[in-house]
């Protein structure tokens, strides 16, 4: 049983150590897809100062024909995006190893956490963070299964029947 859950404590060890890595790749991407979403926003920008118009006077103006329209949602969306993975960048970059494990899962851009993933590749890990992640995941791979092997022996054994 102490064997099965070491190499549990070890995968769960392997697998908590990719962490800081994998949140490394995550925010590399979110830092590409922001600087080309900066360089589209900063376009209309100044499209929109150069006809002496604000960003949402110039969007107010994209109407009148079913382009015009859809042009607008585009770029609507796109300021949004823009806006919402700037703020999510700026949060992950100055956050620790910790509070992005804990950040992450509520600030996550699937289509950029996939492509991230895509990329990525386990390797061992030689930081503080990696170490640390794989501390914990060493407790937690090896605990859980010593606790569920351990119910499950209790389960196993046999009680003696009370004799009346």
């Amino acid at each position: 049983m102490r064997l099965l859950a070491l190499a549990a404590g070890l995968a769960g060890a392997g697998a908590m150590a990719q962490f800081p890595e994998a949140s490394q790749h995550y925010v590399q991407r979110l830092a590409g897809a922001v600087d080309e979403l900066s360089v589209v926003v900063a376009d209309f920008d100044r499209s929109a100062q150069s006809a002496g118009l604000t960003r949402e006077e110039a969007l107010a103006e994209l109407s009148g024909s079913t382009f015009l329209a859809a042009r607008n949602a585009d770029m609507t969306r796109t300021i949004t995006r823009y806006e919402a993975l700037s703020s999510d960048l700026t949060l992950l970059r100055a956050a620790g190893p910790v509070e992005r494990a804990l950040l992450l899962p509520a600030r996550l851009d699937t289509e950029i956490g996939r492509r991230a993933l895509e990329d990525f590749r386990p390797a061992l890990p030689l930081t503080a963070s990696g170490a640390g992640f794989a501390g914990v995941g060493f407790v937690g791979g090896y605990g859980l299964l010593a606790l569920f092997l351990s119910g499950l022996g209790r389960l196993m054994r046999r009680r003696p029947v009370a004799e009346t």
